[in-house]
């Protein structure tokens, strides 16, 4: 057993802090304005969406400090320990003189009303100190998780570019500090546990992964929390008593990524943020679709295993990886079982996972030679938004253009993740044609009766499902090249 200390301690922007009387679901944003008294950090939703209450988070990885930009409302105090927290605050020089990204906004008249003035500054402050001269599209990017009803976005993405013209990254405190802080932040990770309170107002913060098997084996009615993006509302919008709470999101062993001949390979812990470089070199088809899950503060907050292990039926990992065959691998204690993902999900709130047992990886199969995939997302907005269905697509020709393999997944059409069998039978041996394609089409019935609901009807669904088996036909042929070139 790992040695066990009581206090949860971070660095809040120079202040060290100490912790040793902290509930399981208290919130940094109420920490930072009801506790700290710094106010920059807005509450607007309370739901990770609007960004207002934007801040940043540091850690040391790989013996540098990585800073992320997150959602203050929905992340948990208790998450913090062993980091560098970075309020709005902290950005003026101690002479009162404006930051070059507050400066920028105030140049470019992109502040009005000023409530979510914070919360851009501090992501646009995030994304100039990985580049210092951000594309449009890198800033817009940036944004996606910061809502503002008064400027347009136009003067905004404009100061979000000339931020260099008002100074260098270089000459930034965090910058100039870095040395001195990374052994701050090392100094507050003695290997020890975290424990705080008791029964339903207990908090345990594990020394490592292995520390974590044993809690959790020892405690399997304890909520688990790596990113708290959908935990977070639990709290705020249902206003559920979480606790005992084991926090998990710092534990590297959890933020492994191995990469093999034929495989892929996340710990549970890896944010969408970190994933999306492997992504990109192995399975380009899911770049678009990792853009359009929430906005950055979500993506550098939420974990590839906390989607998939709390089984909802519209989130937007599972589809993609049942269509390309990842296999799970869940862990209790000291003891492995390997999954297909597809047969994780039983039913609506229910998984093949026992008492204390949890997700500790997915693997991902590469794309053999030959093998056709894509994955689509439908929601009412582009960005920042639920999917209404995302449906995801592999198959295999032969040499006679039959189809061998077919495996096709959907989220939001059933009560959990679900592959469509009844239409990769009505595939498998049929030519890739347009008439298989249409004699596949009303299998979709034996497969799916989706729900109405405010994102979409059942109809909706159920007629966009079909289309895009047709989308992904048409673009497998190149005909959906050929249809783009002649409406343009």
């Amino acid at each position: 057993m790992s040695a066990v200390s009581h206090a949860i301690r971070f660095i809040l922007n120079d202040e060290e802090i100490t912790l040793t009387d902290v509930a399981p679901d208290q919130t940094l944003l109420d920490f930072l304005r009801l506790e700290k008294r710094l106010r920059g950090s807005k509450e607007g939703c309370a739901e990770g969406d609007c960004g207002a209450c934007t801040v940043l988070v540091g850690r040391v990885m790989n013996d540098e400090i990585i800073y992320d930009s997150v959602t203050a409302c929905i992340r948990f105090v208790a998450s913090l320990h062993g980091t560098h927290v970075v309020t709005v605050e902290h950005l003026a020089g101690k002479n009162g003189t404006l930051h070059p990204v507050q400066q920028a906004m105030v140049d470019e008249h992109g502040s009005q009303c000023g409530f979510c003035t914070p919360g851009f500054v501090m992501s646009l402050y995030g994304l100039w100190m990985r580049d210092a001269n951000p594309s449009q599209g890198a800033v817009e990017k940036a944004l996606q998780g910061n809502l503002c009803r008064c400027t347009g976005y136009a003067p905004i993405i404009r100061a979000g570019k000339a931020i260099s013209s008002y100074g260098a990254p270089e000459a930034d405190p965090l910058r100039a500090e870095r040395i001195a802080l990374k052994a701050r932040i090392q100094a507050l990770n003695d290997g020890s546990r975290v424990e705080i309170g008791t029964g339903k107002a207990r908090v345990i913060v594990p020394a490592s992964l292995d520390d974590f098997a044993e809690v959790y084996a020892a405690n399997p009615e304890a909520t688990i929390v790596a990113g708290s993006t959908d935990v977070g509302l639990w709290v705020t919008k249902f206003m559920r008593n979480v606790g005992p709470v084991i926090f998990i999101g710092h534990l590297q062993e959890l933020k492994r990524i191995v990469e093999t001949d034929g495989e892929l390979q996340f710990y549970a812990g890896v944010s969408y943020s970190e994933a999306l470089p492997k992504l990109n070199a192995h399975f380009p088809q899911l770049g678009e679709l990792w853009d359009r899950i929430a906005g950055e503060q979500i993506r550098n907050m939420g974990t590839i295993g906390g989607n998939i292990a709390n089984g909802s039926p519209i989130g937007d990992t599972p589809p993609p990886f049942i269509a390309l065959g990842a296999k799970l691998q869940l862990r209790r204690g000291n003891q492995r079982r390997e999954i297909a993902l597809q047969d994780y999900f039983l039913a609506y709130g229910k998984q093949d996972r026992q008492p204390g047992e949890f997700v500790e990886s997915v693997t991902l199969p590469y794309l053999p030679d030959g093998e056709r995939f894509a994955v689509y997302k439908i929601s009412k907005r582009r960005d920042e938004d639920i999917s209404a269905l995302c449906g995801a697509f592999c198959i295999r020709l032969g040499d006679a253009g039959l189809v061998e393999m077919a495996r096709i997944a959907f989220g939001g059409m059933a009560a959990t993740p679900k592959r469509a069998e009844a239409v990769e039978a009505a595939l498998i041996g049929k030519p890739w044609t347009p008439d298989s394609i249409d004699a596949a089409i009303a299998a979709f019935t034996e497969d799916y009766q989706p729900i109405s609901d405010m994102r979409a009807s059942a109809e909706y669904r159920l007629l966009t499902a079909q289309n895009l088996l047709r989308r992904f036909f048409l673009e497998t042929t190149g005909e959906g090249q050929r249809l783009k070139r002649e409406v343009a």
